[in-house]
């Protein structure tokens, strides 16, 4: 539509469009411009006449439209939701921990309580000096329980919730500053965008990984096709270079001219022409751009495209052709056309390209396909992404019939997409079938180094993508995914009935519960049609599958099947993280414990939506191994050490009601209290975060210790067992000793408790520098320089007359039985523990003792052998998953169920549309059915 620009302020007309709704990949309406401008004419509006909010246009100069949605009722306004919070492994445990402290405090305070009461009405009103009414007010019984209640009220550290914040902010940094996780190829950092689940990357187990531009680079590459039956690059591995194709284009063999006139055309590729000259491509996708700069090698150059004149320059001729129609690649269809009319003759020419399946069986009558069968076949066993391309002449009459029924079609507002699908299949059919295009997508560097890294540290990987079988086995076996016969054993699930799923459901089952004992490395592939009869009928066994299973290759699945596999996973409580790099792997990221995008050649989508983007799949390592494993033994110290240092303080002042007629009285001052948690112990603790028990080196050549952050070793009840005794054990140690040390002197009561307070300082900070594994500067500071903090704290109240403790630090650092009783408080607080230590550290080392002990002696160690997590129980139930409507944490990417009849009718003053982005999603798949031992 052309209208000139000194007229745009005076368009008026009618768009019909439909109700808002959040669906990003489809737009159904109708424009209709008022008089003068093509007076009742209908012009049908889709997703490509249409810009989404957040959008950016590139290579335009201008463009006018027209606003049909704003503010929230835009489809991305619509989508936004609050995502679920993401709740970790130990944030998990901190809150049953808590729980569980929270009903012991509770039982103290009770039967401390109740002992309180007693003792008042037994013995205590008996003392003259107490002056206990006789009769009190109706809550006197409440009084003791409630001083109590205050005096436990510090067994759960309420900072805990501060400290863990701030250094999961840390942790998140550590990532950010990361320079070897820098991508120097396209100078992309590693980011954290949510800073609250560091420590569930060290208890990662499952990892569910997109193909393409995942593990591979997207970067594609035209290397060999098939044309007539003839192969081009088998000898050579790239056709470019195979003479006999350059001697057929030169020489101008109609097959192969038409071959590659498609590769030229049939696109939507833009072609740029620079200051220099040279013709830059803008495509969407990877694909088409492989395409189109191949053609361009082999003299066939798409320089021009002029509104729907594309101009090809072949040799020294131009060639003009006029697109009458494109039939746009939908995910169903699985091929795109075009119509396209050549200028010079006047011929109308459908051109087409597809996956296999979409174009194979529509060729003509007596057309022998066979060859394209086996030259399909023969290139996705190399790992090549495959398309077929076929071409077929028009005749005027047909075109125009069909060009009715398809601008009616276009223009519907119900069910649109349906019957433009149904239209498009009236024309593509007694295609003639040219060859077979094979492109390779190369593997990014490292990564089956990272695969077998993180296979040695117990993760298993699941492979999720829309490629065909053939393909991602290749891709498969060649980033160690899986073993090579005889190691390794691949188990095929296919069928398009209920009842051929099952078997071959219950086929794998038994295989895979025969060789769990044996070390034979064995992987199941199904593909989507059998994937979602299995998840729709036979759950409860594929879910055994998924738990007897390390590996798994799933193609040709859609973005809504991959979110349901991380559900499967996640609901037998296995920790799983999801990685992609297009907007198709969004729904799994965000339905993932933890997501990672990849800053890829597919945009941004994946890396905004995840927790965590990186520039390499090989990073994934680096991410896992060290700042994943650091994060959680960092937290888990972090998080038992604050309930530690809080129950030391409960308990002595517990201990101290024994002796003070269980009244419920402090036996430190409100000061003391406050300083102990807010400055006497908050630093050393959070200076925590820069230990290191092994060295990054260490780690990364010895992943299998990751298990032990799997398996939740540092962080669960046993562990929180040791460190509830260590406290218990620690403040008998400094009660008893302080109570009976300043009992022989007549000591003042305030000069006790300043003994016990300044025990739990000492006795924390050896805790502290036992527990510290690799000493820096600031640990160092924060340990020592805090233990001095204490006492120049304490001598500043001192000098206050009104701070309640007047003198007392002056008049105790005066006295060498001080200093006596703090050397046996550390003597008998810590000497236990040493000693378990020692024993533990030589006669029962752990894997990791053993790593520390060679880092401290220098010498290597040989090897540290297998270290297998428990197997999973099935025997819960789980929740079923819905196939037709996934749960997801996002909806921007949820199809709609149904489309709506109600449409809306929005006018508008000036404008007119542009067509300018057009989406499109390429899936290559295949349907063979034959088993992957042949393979």
């Amino acid at each position: 539509m052309g209208i000139d620009l000194e007229l745009l302020h005076k368009i008026k007309g009618v768009i019909e469009c439909p109700i808002p709704d959040k669906d990003i990949r489809r737009f159904d309406a109708n424009l209709r411009l008022f008089p003068p401008f093509i007076d009742n004419d209908v012009c049908p509006l889709t997703i490509n006449n249409t810009i989404l909010q957040s959008c950016y246009l590139r290579n335009t100069e201008w463009a006018c439209g027209v606003a049909v949605y704003t503010g929230n009722e835009t489809k991305l306004g619509m989508s936004r939701g609050i995502p679920e919070p993401k709740l970790t492994a130990v944030d998990a445990m901190i809150d049953k921990l808590t729980g569980a402290i929270f009903i012991f405090q509770i039982v103290v305070v009770m039967v401390l309580g109740v002992a309180g009461n007693v003792w008042k009405d037994t013995e205590a009103r008996k003392q003259w000096y107490v002056l206990y009414p006789e009769e009190g007010p109706w809550y006197e019984l409440l009084v003791i329980p409630l001083r109590f209640e205050l005096l436990c009220s510090i067994m759960i550290p309420i900072s805990i919730k501060v400290s863990l914040d701030l250094v999961k902010s840390l942790y998140a940094k550590f990532i950010d500053w990361d320079n070897e996780m820098i991508d120097h190829e396209t100078g992309t950092p590693a980011h954290a965008a949510n800073t609250a689940i560091s420590e569930d990357l060290g208890q990662v187990e499952y990892i569910l990984t997109d193909k393409t531009g995942t593990l591979t680079e997207n970067k594609m590459i035209f290397r060999r096709c098939c044309i007539n039956g003839i192969f081009y690059g088998n000898e050579t591995g790239d056709a470019l270079k195979d003479a006999r194709l350059l001697n057929a284009v030169a020489s101008g063999a109609p097959d192969v001219i038409r071959f590659v006139t498609i590769m030229a055309i049939c696109n939507t590729v833009i072609p740029i022409q620079s200051k220099s000259g040279d013709i830059l491509y803008k495509a969407q996708s990877q694909d088409e751009d492989a395409l189109v700069q191949a053609a361009a090698q082999l003299h066939m150059v798409f320089f021009n495209k002029n509104s729907n004149i594309f101009e090809i320059k072949f040799n020294a001729s131009i060639i003009r052709y006029e697109v009458l129609e494109t039939l746009e690649f939908t995910s169903d269809r699985k091929r795109m056309s075009v119509v396209v009319k050549d200028c010079q003759n006047g011929k109308i020419i459908l051109l087409s390209k597809g996956a296999d399946e979409a174009i194979l069986p529509y060729a003509y009558t007596g057309q022998q396909t066979r060859m394209f069968v086996e030259a399909v076949d023969q290139y996705a066993q190399l790992g090549l992404r495959t398309l077929c391309l076929a071409w077929r002449e028009l005749g005027e009459d047909e075109y125009q019939d069909w060009s009715l029924m398809f601008k009616e079609a276009s223009s519907t507002l119900v069910d649109r997409e349906w019957r433009i699908a149904e239209v498009c299949q009236r024309l593509e059919h007694d295609l003639e079938v040219l060859g077979v295009t094979a492109i390779e997508d190369r593997l990014q560097d490292g990564v089956p180094e990272t695969i077998e890294t993180l296979r040695k540290a117990g993760i298993n990987f699941w492979m999720l993508t829309g490629d065909k079988q053939n393909t991602a086995i290749q891709i498969a076996l060649s980033c160690n995914f899986v073993s090579p016969e005889p190691k390794g054993q691949l188990l095929l699930i296919d069928g398009k009935t209920e009842d051929e799923v099952r078997r071959n459901l219950e086929r794998v089952l038994l295989t895979m519960r025969i060789t769990t004992s044996e070390p034979k490395d064995v992987a199941f592939v199904v593909d989507g049609w059998a994937l979602e009869i299995a998840l729709k009928h036979y759950r409860k066994a594929f879910t055994e599958l998924a738990i007897l299973s390390r590996t798994a290759i799933c193609c040709r699945v859609t973005p809504s099947q991959k979110a349901q596999l991380v559900e499967i996973l996640k609901s037998c409580d296995y920790r799983t993280l999801a990685i992609g790099d297009g907007g198709n792997d969004v729904r799994m990221i965000q339905q993932a414990d933890i997501g990672v995008g990849i800053s890829g050649r597919e945009g941004l989508q994946a890396a905004r939506a995840a927790d965590y983007s990186i520039g390499k799949f090989r990073f994934l390592r680096r991410l896992i191994l060290v700042h994943g494993r650091y994060s959680y033994n960092r937290t888990a110290f972090l998080s038992q050490y604050s309930f530690y240092k809080s129950l030391v303080i409960c308990f002595i002042q517990i201990f101290f009601s024994f002796i003070s007629g269980v009244s419920g009285t402090s036996l430190f001052n409100s000061v003391s209290l406050m300083a102990y948690n807010v400055f006497y112990t908050s630093i050393p603790v959070l200076v925590s975060v820069l230990d290191k028990d092994l060295s990054e080196e260490t780690v990364m050549q010895h992943p299998q210790i990751l298990f032990y952050c799997q398996a939740g070793r540092l962080l669960n009840p046993s562990t929180f067992a040791g460190w509830f005794g260590r406290s218990l054990f620690h403040a008998i140690v400094v009660f008893i000793i302080s109570i009976h040390a300043y009992a022989y002197e007549k000591s003042e009561m305030e000069e006790v408790a300043m003994l016990a307070l300044s025990g739990c300082i000492w006795l924390q900070a050896l805790v502290m520098a036992l527990e510290t594994n690799s000493f820096t500067i600031l640990q160092h500071l924060a340990i020592w320089g805090n233990l001095f903090f204490f006492y120049v704290m304490n001598w500043i109240f001192s000098g206050l007359p009104s701070s309640g403790m007047y003198t007392i630090m002056f008049r105790l650092c005066r006295q060498p039985s001080y200093w006596i009783t703090l050397g046996l408080i550390v003597a008998a607080g810590m000497g236990p523990i040493l000693a378990l230590k020692y024993f533990r550290y030589t006669y029962r080392p752990s894997k990791i003792n053993t790593l520390q002990q060679a880092e401290r002696l220098g010498g290597p160690i040989l090897t540290l052998g297998n270290i297998e997590p428990q197997p999973r129980s099935i025997e819960k139930d789980i929740s079923p998953l819905s196939i037709t409507q996934p749960k997801i944490r996002n909806p921007v990417y949820e199809p709609l169920l149904s489309d709506s009849p109600n449409s809306v009718r929005r006018s508008f003053g000036s404008g007119t549309p542009f067509d300018f982005f057009q989406s499109q999603s390429r899936l290559s798949s295949s349907n063979y059915t034959r088993n992957c031992k042949d393979n």
